[in-house]
């Protein structure tokens, strides 16, 4: 099963967010498996999430971030989180992850991002969190993506 509705995995999101944020990502009174579908398929916000790897993967984006950065599930969950900004946005959202890493959390983050196609657009307020398991493993940083706006051209 591929982790776009796995249930494990939604627990590791929803539970790891509701731990630091102290609210739930999902509303209230639908089953694990409805919460999943939900969250993949319905949500009005991205979550994107990576893995721990030195150069962290995407594995998993729900269908609004697919659509927000232009790629299909198979595409988001082969890239490289890195690639989601542009070279000179890098070093900037490296700082802020590890900022995340040491306080389990940062919300109302603000950065550039880049489609697939190089089309670019402000993530704003933000929500980052360190992604550990009911045994404190560290398992990964997801995100959740309220509000986008285009960048203005100059």
């Amino acid at each position: 099963m591929k982790l776009s509705t796995d249930p494990e995995f939604f627990q590791l999101l929803s539970e790891s967010y509701e731990r630091l944020l102290q609210r739930p990502l999902t509303p209230a009174g639908m089953s694990i498996e409805e919460a999943a579908q939900w969250l993949y398929e319905s949500a009005p916000f991205g979550i994107l999430a990576h893995n721990t790897d030195a150069d962290p993967i995407f594995v998993y984006g729900n269908k609004t971030a697919q659509r927000l950065f232009d790629y299909s599930w198979s595409e988001l969950t082969a890239l490289p989180s890195r690639l989601s900004a542009e070279a000179p946005e890098r070093e900037e959202r490296r700082a802020f992850l590890e900022q995340v890493q040491r306080d389990g959390f940062v919300a109302g983050y603000r950065g550039i991002r880049v489609t697939r196609s190089g089309e670019r657009f402000w993530i704003e307020n933000a929500i980052v969190w360190q992604l550990m398991d009911q045994h404190g493993v560290y398992r990964g940083q997801a995100a959740l993506l309220p509000e986008t706006a285009p960048v203005a051209s100059d």
